[in-house]
């Protein structure tokens, strides 16, 4: 069962959280930006209301929410509702897919990442953005999941915790980018981004399709 309820009901308190902390967002997506392929052809799972791939120029991807799904198609992008386990494409369609702090939501990560698996090219390229739970950020969340209005249900993830299941999926790691060093509410401009892990909250993996051999 997708959790969907609280995006449902709370899509101006989720698009506000991005106002606040815009320096927060221009960092994750800036890291973001490192990790997608020029001039290839890709979508977003958990495409929300589109906050990151109307920037990065993505058109299309899935969701599960009816309210993301209508503020993303007013950003002029579109949108199935689809899930992470069950994606709506043929086998090999994509050069690369997009999972920005969607990861936490899913059923089912691995089904998740293998059905991202499936779809993509060979040699494709699957690009996951999330909050580290070992982060300082990540165990801020996690103290005060049970009061957020949107991870009450959210299952958290550490970076070895996704290369793990990336290779049990058949995927390659080939980058890991960092940024968003701090508490949230100290940071009062865009901050660097860095390869690999452990000082940042926000974390983006680059993950190439394994060949079959």
């Amino acid at each position: 069962m997708a959790k969907i309820k609280a995006f449902d009901k709370n899509l101006s308190e989720y698009e506000n959280w991005f106002i606040f902390n815009k320096f927060v967002y221009q960092s994750e997506l800036n890291a973001v930006k490192k990790a997608i392929p020029k001039n290839k052809n890709g979508f977003e799972i958990g495409i929300g209301s589109g906050l990151f791939a109307y920037p990065l120029g993505i058109k299309e991807g899935i969701d599960p929410s009816y309210k993301m799904r209508e503020k993303a198609r007013d950003r002029n992008l579109e949108v199935i509702d689809a899930v992470a386990e069950d994606l709506p494409y043929p086998d090999e369609k994509w050069d690369f897919i997009l999972m920005v702090t969607t990861i936490c939501f899913v059923d089912d990560i691995k089904k998740s990442f293998h059905e991202a698996n499936r779809v993509l090219k060979k040699d494709g390229h699957f690009i996951i953005g999330f909050v580290d739970k070992n982060s300082s950020i990540g165990k801020m969340y996690l103290e005060y999941k049970n009061e957020s209005l949107f991870y009450q249900d959210a299952i958290f993830f550490g970076t070895e915790d996704v290369y793990r299941i990336l290779r049990d999926t058949e995927f390659e790691v080939e980058q890991t980018y960092q940024t968003v060093f701090g508490k949230l509410d100290e940071i009062k401009e865009v901050q660097k981004v860095l390869h690999g892990y452990g000082k940042g909250s926000f974390i983006v993996i680059k993950a190439k399709k394994m060949e079959v051999k």
